[in-house]
């Protein structure tokens, strides 16, 4: 050790116990720091499976068309006419070749048609309101994982079986149904049918649980009196869910139709998560930034202590760039200390809450160890220390070692 860092280390222990509490809010800053934005990336992780185990990652359909105002000549008055929407069936032209062109896209993984029907489960006198999504089921497996929420019976029964149904757990309930019993269901258009129940699946969201149910492609166009290229949505997934919005405008132009990408179908969600996402990161930076605080009055205080001390070190010779090294060195000693410590308390908090089990569809609590944000830890709190050391250090350097020695 050169002379600075050995009167820096004499600093940080002839006065232990303020070293001890500025190491202290380093380390505890830096663990909830680590801790909270490691939660907060969990929560995005299991919220986002949540969402895509119902969504796809972009939706190609065919929106509404809404009529315009008819506007006469410059002479004549305007013919006022409310806006409506236009009568149109919301039916995709040549679904196949439309998924054909779709699939072309470097970025698509996956690309499945479905038909969306709101229809009745009739059992007996008892009627129970709901939709049927018609699906082929080993597609739309893959891309919403079904098989991981089937709770009784095999989803992949339903591929082989064009009269099979996969009801929710609420309608099981309800209608006191299990597998391989029958149910009729109707649909809109006056068309009845009677499935066998093949799977009973559970997302643990009540309402879809108590409505939602798959059958095949085929049956849902039956339903709905449509021949078979009768599709009104198109599902597609890709690489990244986060270019989502990129890619579904790309999609619009490809196909001519809309497609929406998952957050803009989820608006509301996504406004959640962001507020989210701006609390925790405020908080966590709010308390590194405290943390920082309590090092730069402790500096401060040591410099006022030792204000002879350092009048000494001016006059034997010690420039004011060495006495900036000699306190930021003990600044970023504490930092150092406090970085370690918190991201070992950050680590083991981390390991006790990964056990604790939540239970429904989130299974344990969402928290893991992101490498990243131990990264940021590290970087943010060594800035925050380094500043908070310096400002004292230039107040240090500038002493004026005849002023001290007269009084």
């Amino acid at each position: 050790m050169n002379i600075n860092t050995d009167i820096a280390v004499t600093y940080l222990f002839t006065n232990k116990k303020m070293t001890l509490v500025a190491v202290m809010g380093v380390l505890l800053g830096m663990s909830i720091y680590i801790f909270m934005n490691s939660m907060l990336v969990g929560f995005d992780k299991t919220s986002n499976e949540s969402i895509f185990k119902n969504t796809p990652h972009i939706r190609v359909y065919r929106d509404d068309v809404v009529s315009k105002p008819l506007i006469g000549d410059s002479d004549s008055k305007n013919i006022i006419v409310n806006p409506k929407v236009v009568p149109m069936s919301n039916t995709i032209i040549n679904p196949n070749e439309v998924v054909t062109l779709i699939q072309k896209d470097k970025d698509v993984t996956v690309v499945t048609p479905q038909v969306m029907a709101t229809i009745f489960y009739n059992i007996g006198k008892t009627q129970v309101a709901g939709q049927a999504v018609g699906i082929k089921p080993q597609e739309a497996d893959l891309m919403f994982n079904i098989r991981s929420t089937v709770v009784e019976g095999d989803f992949e029964k339903l591929h082989t079986n064009l009269n099979g149904i996969a009801i929710g757990s609420g309608v099981a309930e309800k209608l006191s149904l299990s597998i391989n019993d029958n149910i009729n269901i109707s649909s809109s258009r006056g068309i009845s049918r009677n499935l066998k129940v093949v799977a009973i699946f559970k997302t643990n969201n009540s309402v879809i649980d108590k409505t939602k149910s798959y059958i095949n492609l085929s049956t849902a166009q039956q339903l709905l009196r449509e021949n078979n290229s009768y599709v009104t949505d198109i599902n597609v997934n890709i690489t990244d869910p986060e270019n989502a919005a990129t890619v579904a405008k790309s999609l619009t132009t490809l196909t001519g139709y809309t497609s929406e990408g998952w957050k803009e179908a989820n608006e509301t969600m996504m406004a959640a998560f962001r507020m989210r996402r701006i609390v925790i990161t405020f908080v966590s930076l709010t308390i590194l930034i405290v943390a920082g605080f309590g090092i730069y009055n402790i500096l401060n205080m040591t410099v006022s202590q030792k204000i002879n001390d350092i009048a000494i070190l001016k006059a034997m010779g010690f420039k004011g760039n060495d006495v900036v090294r000699i306190f930021l060195t003990q600044a970023l000693s504490i930092g150092l200390m406090g970085v370690v410590g918190g991201m070992v308390m950050a680590t083991v908090l981390i390991t006790i809450l990964k056990k604790v089990y939540i239970g429904g569809d989130i299974g344990y609590f969402p928290i893991d160890y992101e490498a990243t944000k131990f990264v940021q830890g590290v970087v943010i709190g060594m800035i925050i220390t380094f500043f908070a050391g310096y400002l004292p250090a230039r107040k240090a350097a500038q002493v004026d070692p005849v002023s001290i020695f007269r009084k």
